[in-house]
């Protein structure tokens, strides 16, 4: 029996952009012998589905339904195409969890810890997985820089504490006015803001998910950015050099690997995540930036390529999401 499925994409934030190319490759790769599919736009303005005739159909949020032509249809699940809040910060999920719908992403406890990138490596580093030394700012508590200066060591990135894509992020090779420049930057993103060391190395990054009961680690890729680093530009303009699977050494991928389903499992995760890591050559240790519980499935986008250098096509692997989803 083919299961009706909300593909959700929009949000209340500038990764909206992202989320609506993320739903569209989506839509492309859905297997519609198995999955029938409306695309929702969650938006400060509403909630809508809009049909192909062009009517905007609000969502009834007391269920999340709609009703096109006075039949009413609700959905079987969720698949979560939507960047940033309320999609990637545990809000809709929770939503979700009110009305019993399943859906295809970390729940909402994991998904607002890990949207916190102060406590994702807080955490991280309490289950022994190494990150990079950072400090935490708070825009009503910050008055100036010194506290910075003395307690990191430069470079440092300068990025808001809740958020993705990059968007108001900066690199400080120094104790100069550049930092006051980056912190301002980034508090235009988010109340929160974390200044956290520069870690030298290798950047990798690697898709993992759960089918079938199992935690399956995505071939790595290793992201080699013309910009100072992975930023904005670098990851949707085609900035940097993106090598899936990654040419490196056994030793080191086993290491990543390892360390990405570690996280994967202390976090308690679900669905797809991305994990960001930098190979310290000096440690030979892999150190964790950050977990991306609703990662781009854009023509751009990592994760794709990592599933296609799997030998699965994408429309196994969102139907293999699904399904995963009814099990949870």
């Amino acid at each position: 029996m083919i299961k009706t499925i909300a593909l959700i994409t929009g949000g209340y934030s500038g990764e909206s952009v992202i989320s609506y190319k993320t739903a569209a490759a989506i839509e492309q790769n859905i297997d519609t012998e198995k999955w029938k599919y409306y695309t929702i736009d969650i938006t400060t303005q509403g909630w809508f589905y809009s049909s192909p005739t062009g009517e905007t159909i609000n969502i009834d949020k007391n269920d999340f339904s709609i009703t096109i032509n006075n039949e009413k249809i609700t959905f079987d699940a969720a698949l979560i195409a939507l960047h940033g809040t309320p999609g990637e910060d545990g809000k809709l999920q929770g939503y979700f969890d009110c009305l019993n719908i399943p859906y295809t992403s970390c729940d909402a406890a994991t998904s607002a810890l890990t949207f916190n990138k102060r406590y994702t490596v807080a955490v991280a580093a309490f289950a022994g997985i190494k990150v990079a030394k950072s400090v935490l700012l708070l825009k009503n508590n910050f008055v100036n820089a010194d506290e910075i200066i003395s307690t990191l060591t430069f470079p440092v990135f300068v990025k808001p504490n809740n958020g993705g894509s990059s968007i108001g992020m900066s690199k400080v090779n120094n104790a100069s006015d550049e930092l006051g420049v980056a912190i301002e930057k980034a508090f235009k993103e988010d109340n929160q803001v974390l200044v956290e060391e520069f870690i030298k190395g290798r950047e990798f990054t690697i898709g993992v998910f759960k089918t079938k009961g199992e935690i399956i680690a995505l071939p790595i890729t290793e992201i080699i950015t013309k910009n100072k680093f992975f930023d904005f530009e670098a990851k949707y303009n085609g900035a940097s050099e993106e090598i899936t699977p990654a040419n490196v050494e056994e030793a080191i991928a086993e290491k990543v690997r390892a360390a990405a389903k570690k996280a994967y499992t202390v976090f308690n995760c679900n669905g797809i995540v991305r994990i960001d890591f930098i190979y310290d050559e000096t440690s030979a240790q892999p150190y964790m930036l950050e977990i991306n519980t609703v990662p781009g499935q854009t023509s751009a986008s990592l994760v794709p390529q990592q599933v296609k250098a799997m030998g699965w096509s994408l429309k196994e692997f969102y139907s293999a999401l699904l399904q995963e989803c009814f099990t949870k």
